[in-house]
């Protein structure tokens, strides 16, 4: 039987399993799906290649997106440019990362995406933001980065004013701040400089309303979690497991 997996640290909210074994149920595939919850990649990682056989490919979520390089033969040119990797394909003893955050993500973004969104907030600087930058920049859309310490152009929390909130409608949530169970948690922006042009975006899908998408909805914005994200790049982490 193939064996399908996700690594990362903390997966109590993953959705991950359940949805491939619904899908290769319902298409009569002979595989297996399970997570892997790894506390240490360098020590662990190693040994769950040598003690798992049939494994076939892997999904990696956080916070092993960036860490899980040194361990691959070959890298995808978008991965690669992107500098996160979030699917593993195994072929002839081969292990190849791949990208697919940036096909759901552009997907779902798109769908509510207006005219006057050209400039963007993005919360959080870990492997997801990446994907997110990414993106937009294909998209033609300008954007600067929000972390809590100071790093080259970014800003940090506490520079968050109402001119840049103002200044930028689309604002995208590509950190892991209010996933479940710390559903009390949001990010720490402005909220009250928010409008009805305003479109927030949210990468995280457990809880399905995190508090940084109520705070926005309560001030009119568009809103939208990363259920449709996680479905599409879930989807085409499969089709490049089949290819």
């Amino acid at each position: 039987m193939k064996q399908f997996g996700l690594i990362g640290e903390t997966l109590v909210h993953s959705f991950s399993a359940d949805f491939f074994t619904k899908k290769f149920k319902a298409e009569n595939i002979d595989a297996n799906y399970k997570l892997y919850e790894l506390k240490n990649l360098e020590t662990e990682f190693p040994l769950l290649l040598k003690n798992t056989s049939n494994l076939c490919g892997l999904n990696v979520t956080i916070p092993y997106k960036q860490r899980i390089f040194p361990f691959l033969d070959k890298i995808d040119a978008d991965a690669e440019e992107i500098g996160a990797v979030n699917v593993i394909k195994f072929s002839n003893g081969k292990l190849i990362g791949y990208n697919t955050d940036v096909v759901g993500f552009e997907m779902s973004l798109t769908k509510h995406l207006l005219p006057h969104h050209t400039k963007a907030l993005i919360l959080g600087t870990g492997g997801a933001s990446k994907a997110v930058a990414f993106v937009l920049q294909k998209l033609g859309i300008e954007f600067t980065f929000v972390s809590r310490t100071k790093a080259n152009d970014n800003y940090t929390y506490n520079e968050l004013n109402e001119e840049t909130i103002k200044e930028h409608l689309l604002i995208i949530n590509a950190s892991p701040v209010g996933t479940y169970p710390r559903t009390e948690d949001a990010p720490n922006i402005p909220y009250l400089h928010l409008s009805t042009k305003h479109y927030l975006f949210d990468l995280i899908y457990n809880p399905n309303q995190t508090l940084f998408l109520k705070r926005g909805a309560e001030r009119g914005c568009i809103t939208q979690n990363g259920l449709e994200m996680l479905h599409g790049q879930a989807i085409a982490a499969w089709k490049i497991w089949q290819d």
